[in-house]
């Protein structure tokens, strides 16, 4: 059945009327009634290049401060052998990323308020009390990745940290939207700078090639640190905050279901430039160290811009710095908005880069708040840095599986999404990809508390163990099961589709949760607890 949501519906809907209007992007505009076809090259790329920016910003966003710890610590330590890591990642980010946009595009409502509203206030905390801790780390992070790039190029930490945490309020509060996505986009476009450091060190194709396609772990390193790792990868390229980040700017620069096509290749565009910058930093890393005495001792991302320098010149150690500058910047704003957008969700106060800060003093607040506190104990001494931001990213890979969840449930939701709930590809792909996500966390933590044990055969055995776990819970979840009402495939676009929007909160049934459903997520919940605290564990013993 198609329902047309008139405009007085709509503001129901949303929590902020700044929400509602025409689309102002960096690169071109479209007015809120205009809504005619495309059918001329030339009027596709100038919606194209309106609509671009969720896509790119969250994307290349995610290859921040954290990432080129992790990356370039996976290349200094193990070479180019986890680059396969990075392409089964590629289709789990588009996938996840695809349906928070699709939600964002139909619904007109936040992540955070959505599970609130559809889950209730004891999942809508959890949710919520996650994202806020791991994001407030997370921006840490990225003022540690500014500070270790700072060091490098002999420039004063005091004076850089705190430009560069005034340069990043200052750029989300004009009041303006336009604004806000030029400064990001610009920072999107500085992230090509990796490209000229892998060319300078000349990285061997072919084993790059291999190692691309071919998974293997990498011989001579400890089982239980490479696990870490590799949780470590996951957590930094698929992120939660990314979650509530896109879904929230989707809504914030106003784009509806009209534009999905657009978005979706926004996002591809994105998911490329994250590609290429993780493959760079694994690839220059392991060239630059190969043979070296730094092969195999990371200390932190400081340590490798003098790799780089001794093996190709300073002028790639000082680019490596820039670069690194560049995405803790774009990291911090975009985590720190992902917050603000949250928050303002959860409390019903107004949430938009359209206002300025005197409109919306409680988004602002957040927002800056994370960012002055998080650049106030990184100059604070005795922080220990570089093991931080790597603790920060493997607790996203741990808490990671809880956040799909939720986002599975909302995108099988018919009261919510309505003709665009997931196919069962989807939901098969994603529920496999929780699975996974868990099967890691088990592992890591079979190798935290029994390592001398934990080897290939208890691997496989844990894989096996939890694939039949996980066949079981989506059998009682009823992911898998047949749809007895008919469904429009989004696939067959038309002009029905495209005017489909969710009615107000107010207006939608009770979501009802099975108790098979609370059961296995209540498991879910108290492992990834436990796992998060062994994680921790891990950390503190390699710090002392």
């Amino acid at each position: 059945m198609t329902v047309h949501i008139h405009n007085d519906e709509i503001r129901d809907a949303v929590l902020d009327e700044a929400h509602i209007g025409h689309i102002t992007g960096a690169f071109g505009t479209i007015l809120q009634h205009d809504t005619g076809p495309r059918r001329k090259w030339r009027h596709r790329l100038q919606t194209l290049f309106a609509i671009l920016g969720p896509g790119l910003i969250v994307m290349v966003g995610d290859n921040d401060a954290g990432a080129f710890g992790t990356y370039t610590q996976a290349g200094q330590n193990y070479g180019t052998s986890l680059l396969w890591t990075l392409v089964l990642l590629v289709p789990v980010l588009y996938v996840n990323q695809e349906m928070v946009l699709r939600l964002g595009a139909v619904t007109g409502v936040g992540h955070a308020r959505l599970i609130f509203a559809r889950f209730g206030k004891f999942w809508g905390s959890f949710s919520v009390i996650d994202l806020f801790l791991l994001n407030a780390l997370t921006i840490v992070t990225e003022f540690i990745g500014i500070s270790l790039a700072l060091d490098y190029l002999g420039v004063s930490k005091v004076i850089g940290v705190t430009l560069s945490a005034l340069l990043v309020m200052a750029a989300a509060s004009t009041g303006n939207f336009r604004r806000f996505e030029r400064f990001s986009m610009t920072l999107v476009f500085g992230s090509l700078v990796l490209v000229p450091i892998f060319l300078m060190l000349h990285p061997p194709f072919g084993q790059i090639a291999h190692d691309l396609m071919v998974p293997q772990l990498p011989h001579g390193g400890k089982l239980s640190d490479v696990m870490l790792l590799i949780i470590g990868i996951v957590g930094t390229t698929i992120a939660p905050w990314q979650l509530f980040f896109q879904q929230s700017y989707v809504i914030d620069k106003r784009i509806t279901p009209r534009f999905m096509r657009y978005e979706r290749a926004d996002l591809w565009l994105g998911i490329v430039l994250v590609v290429i910058g993780a493959v760079a930093m694994i690839a220059f890393s392991a060239a630059a160290f190969n043979g070296r005495a730094g092969f195999g001792n990371f200390t932190d991302a400081r340590g490798v811009a003098v790799g780089l320098e001794a093996a190709a010149g300073h002028t790639a150690g000082i680019l490596f710095a820039v670069g690194l500058i560049d995405a803790s910047l774009i990291g911090a704003a975009a985590v720190s908005l992902a917050t603000a957008y949250a928050i303002g969700d959860v409390f019903s106060v107004r949430h938009s880069l359209h206002r300025g800060v005197a409109a919306a003093k409680g988004f602002y607040a957040v927002y800056c708040g994370l960012i002055v506190v998080s650049a106030a104990l990184v100059l604070t001494p005795g922080v220990p840095l570089g093991l931080l931001t790597n603790a920060v990213q493997t607790l996203a890979g741990v808490l990671l599986p809880s956040a799909t969840v939720f986002l599975l449930l909302l995108c099988n939701d018919r009261d919510v999404l309505g003709p665009w709930v997931n196919t069962r590809a989807a939901n098969l792909f994603t529920g496999g990809v929780i699975a996974v996500l868990v099967i890691l966390s088990v592992i890591l933590t079979s190798s935290v508390l029994f390592p001398a044990q934990t080897d290939t055969k208890a691997i496989l055995a844990i894989m096996i163990g939890g694939g039949v776990l996980a066949l079981f819970a989506a059998l009682a979840s009823g992911i898998l099961k047949s749809r007895r009402e008919a469904v429009r495939r989004v696939d067959a676009w038309d002009r029905e589709l495209e005017m489909w929007r969710m009615p107000p909160l107010s207006h939608l049934r009770p979501m009802k949760l099975s108790k098979s459903s609370k059961v296995w997520m209540l498991v879910l919940r108290a492992y990834l607890i436990l796992a998060g605290g062994l994680v921790l564990t891990k950390i503190v013993t390699l710090a002392f």
